[in-house]
C-alpha cells in the first residue's frame, strides 16, 4: 500500500514539475514571441556571400562613401494630369522647411532614440522637378546607420518615419494616392525605404494574424478528428508552449547575432512549429487512446503510448532537422539562418510532445480517460494486461474505412501502385513550366501598396534607374574604357564617374553649372555610376546587370559591378547554386536516415523515390495553378528549394508514421500482412496530420506576399499528395507487392524468416495478403 502512494506521489511530483517547467518557458518565451519582429533583418544585401561581386564591390566602395543611406522618395503629380504650377512648387518647398521638425513616433528621447526626422535625415531635402514638368521628386536620405536600431517601443525606424511621412502629407498638403487637397496634388512614398516600410507592414501580421487563423483551423479540424471538447485544446496548448520555446531560443540567438532572422523565418517557425506539434501529438494520442483500451492504469497506457511511438515520431523529427539544417549549405544567409530556425522550432515541437503532451493528458490522474469525453477508450474485455498489441486477428484490424481500404490495396496492388504513379508522373510533366527564375520586387507584394504604386508613376516622369544605379569600381587607368563600354549596354541610360567635386544636384535634376569636376580616386580605383533604363528593383535591371558585367569585365577585367540590382543577380545566381548542391544532399540524408531506423535498403529508396515523385507533381500542378489560374508574375529562385526541403522531409514524416508500424506488424505477420495493418492502424491519424500540416501551411497564404502564398500552396498541396496518395495508395501498393524484398537486405527479407513467422499464426489470418509471401 505505501509503496502505490509513494508511487502515485511521485509521479503527480514528476507531472507538477513537468507542468511548472513549461509554464515557465511558456511565460518567458510568450514575450520572446512578441518581440521576434525588433530582431529581424530583411537587407537583401546582408544575405549575400561575401564571394559576390555585389558585396566585394560595395567593400571597395566604401572609400567613396561618407555615409551610408537609405533612400526614401516621394513623387508628386497635379491631379488634373497637367503641368505642376510654381504655387504647387513654392507649397511643397515651404513644407520641406518645416519636415526636419516633423516628430518620429514611438520615439523615446531618453532611451536614445531619434526623435525627429532631422535626427534621421542625412542632408537637405529639396523639390525637383521632371522634364516634362508634370511631377516633382523629393529624395529624402535616411542615415542607413541610424535606421538600423529599433525605436524604444519595438517599430523600425524606418517604418515609423515613411509612415509619418505619409500622415504628414496628408495632414498639411491633402497629398496622398487617392486624394489631392486643396493644392491640388497626389502624392506617393515609394524608394528602398518605402518598399521596406511597406514589407515590414506585410510582415506585421506573423505574430498575431497568421497564428490565430493557424491555430483556429487546426482546432476545428482536432475538434471533427477527436469529437471532444478537451483534447484538442490540450494538443493546441502543446503546439502553443512548443512555440513559446523555440521563439526563446531564436530569439537570443539572433539577438546575439548568431544567427540571422528575416520576416519569412519567423512566419515558417510559426507554421512549422504549430504543425509539427499537431502531428506529433496526433501520432501520440492515437497511441495512447490504443492501450487505454488494453490497460486500465491511465499511467501504464501513458508509459507504452510513449514507448511505441518515440520511434517514429524521433525519427520523424530527426529527418526534418536534418533536412532543414542542409540549408547551411546555402551561399545566402536568409537560407542558412532558416536551417536553424526550422530546426529549433522542430525539437521544441518534439520535446513538447514527449514531456507536456502527457503531463497534460495526465493531468486528471486515473480519472484522465475524461479528457476523451464522451467517447472514454476504456479497457476491452481480455486485452487487460496484453503486452502485444499486434496480435490481433487480422480480420479484427482490417476493419473500418480504412480497412476497407487496405483490403482493396492488398487485392489490387500492382494495378494500385501503378495508376498512382502515372497520375503523378502526369502532374511532374508540367514541372518545366514553373518559372522561378525571379520576379520585380514589386512583384512580391499581392495587394496594392503605395510604395508600389509611386514606383510606377515616378517611372513615368523620371530615369527609373536613377534612383540606385548600379555601381562600377574599376582601376583608375580603365575609367574611359569601362564608361564606353557601359554606355553600349542596351537599358543604361547613363555612365558618369563619381567627382572631387560632388555637383549637389539631387536625384533627376540638372547637373551643376561650370567645368566637370576630376574622378575622383581611391587607392587607385575610380566608381562610375551607371543608371539604367528600368528601376534597380526590375527583372529588366538584373538583366541589363548580366549584359553589363560581360562588357565591363571584358573592358577591364578588375572591375566590380555591384548596386541594387546586381545583388538581386547574385541573389538569384546564389539561389539557382543552392537548389544544385541541397536538393541532393537533402536526399542523401534522408535516405541514410531511413536506412538506419528500417534496417532495409530497398524500402528506404523507394520511400525517397516515392517523395520525390510526389514533390514534383505538387510542383508542376502548381505552376499550372500559378500560370493559368492565379496569374501569377514568377517566382524566387528560394521558392522551389523551400518547398522541396519542406516537402521531402516532412511528406517523409508519413512514410515513416507508416513504414515504422509496418515492420512492428511484419515481425509477427509477415509484410504482406504487415503492410495492410499498417495501413489500416494508421490511416486515420496518418491522413489527419497531413490535413493539419496542410491547414497550416496554408494559413501562410493569408500574407499578402507572394513568396509565402506559393510557398503556402505548394507545401499544402503537396502534404495532401503524400498523405492522401503517396502513404494511403502507392507506398503500400509497391511494399505489398514486393513483398519481404522491401526489406532486404535485413532478416525480414530471408524466406526462412518469413515462414516461420507466419507458421506461427493460422494461415487464414492472412487470407487479404494471399499467404504473406
Amino acid at each position: 500500500m505505501l509503496s502505490k502512494s509513494a508511487g502515485a506521489i511521485g509521479r503527480a511530483l514528476v507531472i507538477v514539475a513537468v507542468l511548472a517547467a513549461w509554464l515557465a518557458i511558456g511565460g518567458v518565451g510568450g514575450m520572446a514571441q512578441g518581440r521576434l519582429s525588433q530582431v529581424q533583418t530583411n537587407d537583401t544585401a546582408a544575405f549575400l556571400p561575401s564571394s559576390a561581386e555585389s558585396t566585394r564591390a560595395a567593400e571597395a566602395g566604401q572609400g567613396f562613401i561618407d555615409s551610408e543611406t537609405l533612400p526614401v522618395l516621394v513623387v508628386m503629380t497635379p491631379s488634373d494630369g497637367a503641368e505642376v504650377t510654381p504655387a504647387q512648387v513654392a507649397a511643397v518647398q515651404q513644407y520641406l522647411q518645416t519636415l526636419p521638425e516633423t516628430p518620429i513616433p514611438g520615439a523615446d528621447a531618453a532611451a536614445g532614440d531619434p526623435t525627429t526626422f532631422a535626427d534621421v535625415l542625412a542632408g537637405p531635402t529639396v523639390a525637383v522637378p521632371s522634364e516634362d514638368g508634370e511631377a516633382l521628386l523629393i529624395p529624402l536620405s535616411l542615415d542607413a546607420a541610424v535606421t538600423e536600431e529599433p525605436l524604444a517601443d519595438g517599430e523600425g525606424v524606418t517604418g515609423a518615419v515613411v509612415s509619418e511621412l505619409r500622415a504628414s502629407l496628408a495632414d498639411e498638403l491633402g497629398a496622398t494616392a487617392d486624394s489631392a487637397g486643396d493644392l491640388g496634388l497626389n502624392a506617393w512614398v515609394t524608394g528602398p525605404g518605402g518598399y521596406v516600410a511597406d514589407l515590414v507592414e506585410a510582415f506585421g501580421g506573423i505574430d498575431g494574424v497568421l497564428l490565430l487563423v493557424a491555430l483556429g483551423a487546426v482546432l476545428v479540424i482536432l475538434i471533427l478528428v477527436y469529437r471532444s471538447p478537451f483534447l484538442p485544446v490540450i494538443v493546441i496548448l502543446s503546439a502553443v508552449f512548443a512555440l513559446c520555446l523555440a521563439a526563446l531560443v531564436v530569439y537570443n540567438l539572433a539577438d546575439a547575432g548568431v544567427l540571422v532572422l528575416n520576416g519569412q523565418a519567423q512566419g515558417i517557425l510559426s507554421i512549422l512549429v504549430v504543425g509539427a506539434a499537431v502531428d506529433y501529438s496526433l501520432l501520440l494520442v492515437s497511441r495512447y487512446r490504443e492501450e487505454l483500451r488494453r490497460v486500465p492504469s491511465t499511467y501504464t497506457a501513458m508509459a507504452r503510448a510513449v514507448r511505441g511511438s518515440i520511434e517514429p515520431i524521433a525519427a520523424s523529427a530527426g529527418t526534418v532537422i536534418a533536412g532543414l539544417l542542409c540549408l547551411l549549405l546555402s551561399d545566402l544567409g536568409s537560407n542558412r539562418s532558416l536551417g536553424p530556425v526550422g530546426a529549433i522550432g522542430i525539437a521544441s515541437a518534439l520535446l513538447a510532445t514527449l514531456t507536456l503532451l502527457p503531463a497534460l493528458l495526465l493531468i486528471l490522474g486515473s480519472r484522465s480517460r475524461g479528457l476523451f469525453w464522451p467517447r472514454k477508450p476504456r479497457p476491452v474485455e481480455g486485452a487487460a494486461g496484453a503486452t502485444a498489441p499486434a496480435l490481433r486477428p487480422t480480420a479484427e484490424v482490417l476493419t473500418g474505412l480504412w480497412g476497407r481500404l487496405a483490403r482493396f490495396v492488398g487485392a489490387h496492388a500492382r494495378p494500385v501502385w501503378a495508376l498512382t504513379t502515372l497520375v503523378l508522373i502526369g502532374g511532374a510533366a508540367f514541372l518545366p513550366t514553373l518559372q522561378a527564375s525571379g520576379t520585380n520586387q514589386s512583384d512580391v507584394f499581392l495587394t496594392p501598396v503605395d510604395s508600389v504604386a509611386g514606383e510606377e508613376v515616378l517611372a513615368e516622369h523620371f530615369p527609373a534607374g536613377v534612383v540606385q544605379p548600379v555601381v562600377v569600381i574599376a582601376p583608375e587607368g580603365d575609367l574611359d574604357a569601362v564608361i564606353a563600354a557601359a554606355k553600349g549596354v542596351d537599358g543604361v541610360e547613363s555612365a558618369t564617374p563619381v567627382a572631387e567635386r560632388d555637383s549637389g544636384a539631387p536625384a533627376g535634376g540638372a547637373p551643376s553649372d561650370g567645368p566637370p569636376a576630376e574622378p575622383r580616386v581611391v587607392d587607385g580605383m575610380v566608381k562610375v555610376n551607371v543608371v539604367t533604363t528600368a528601376a534597380s528593383d526590375t527583372q529588366d535591371a538584373v538583366e541589363t546587370v548580366e549584359l553589363l558585367r560581360d562588357e565591363v569585365h571584358q573592358a577591364s577585367p578588375d572591375a566590380l559591378v555591384g548596386g541594387a540590382a546586381a545583388q538581386t543577380l547574385d541573389t538569384q545566381i546564389a539561389g539557382a547554386r543552392d537548389l544544385k548542391v541541397i536538393v541532393p544532399t537533402v536526399l542523401a540524408v534522408i535516405l541514410v536516415i531511413l536506412v538506419i531506423l528500417l534496417r532495409a535498403l530497398v524500402a528506404p529508396l523507394l520511400l525517397v523515390v516515392a517523395n520525390v515523385l510526389s514533390f514534383a507533381a505538387a510542383l508542376g500542378i502548381s505552376a499550372v495553378v500559378f500560370n493559368h489560374v492565379l496569374d501569377f508574375p514568377g517566382a524566387d529562385p528560394t521558392v522551389p528549394l523551400y518547398s522541396f526541403v519542406f516537402l521531402v522531409a516532412l511528406g517523409v514524416d508519413y512514410s515513416i508514421f507508416l513504414m515504422t508500424r509496418v515492420r512492428e506488424e511484419t515481425v509477427h505477420f509477415g509484410t504482406r500482412d504487415g503492410v495492410l495493418r499498417g495501413l489500416a492502424v494508421t490511416g486515420g491519424v496518418i491522413t489527419s496530420a497531413g490535413v493539419v500540416l496542410a491547414a497550416t501551411f496554408g494559413a501562410l497564404g493569408i500574407l499578402p506576399l507572394l513568396f509565402l502564398a506559393q510557398l503556402a500552396f505548394i507545401v499544402a498541396l503537396g502534404v495532401l499528395i503524400d498523405t492522401l496518395i503517396v502513404r494511403s495508395l502507392l507506398v503500400p501498393a509497391l511494399v505489398h507487392d514486393l513483398g519481404r524484398v522491401a526489406w532486404w537486405p535485413s532478416r525480414l527479407a530471408r524466406a526462412d524468416v518469413e515462414a516461420e513467422v507466419l507458421a506461427d499464426h493460422d494461415p487464414g489470418l492472412a487470407t487479404a495478403s494471399g499467404g504473406g509471401r
